[in-house]
């Protein structure tokens, strides 16, 4: 085989090889440049598993209304007897 041959199949397999690449790629085979930023991100890269819901049950939900309601309850009776005493103060002083 003669040199001037085996550069011609070297440079016929590079052009088979390149329009592979093309078929495969479906676009050009020289890398696009990219601009700055992130770049996104591919359907077949960001595939993670969903997470599993937590469930809370019935009476835990019903412990913590329970106690919200309790929490509440207590303000509303210090906002009720603040003004009580500054009545009962207000009447001493005069």
């Amino acid at each position: 085989m003669s040199f001037e041959n085996l550069v011609a199949e070297i440079d016929a397999e590079i052009s088979r090889l390149t329009q592979a690449k093309q078929l495969l790629t479906g676009g050009s085979v020289t890398p696009a440049k990219r601009g700055p930023g992130r770049p996104p991100v591919t359907a077949s890269i960001a595939v993670k598993p969903a997470k599993k819901k937590r469930k809370m049950s019935a009476a835990g939900k019903a412990r913590i209304a329970a106690a919200q309601k309790a929490r509440w309850a207590k303000v509303n009776a210090a906002k009720a007897a603040k003004p009580a005493a500054k009545s009962a103060k207000a009447a001493k002083a005069k």
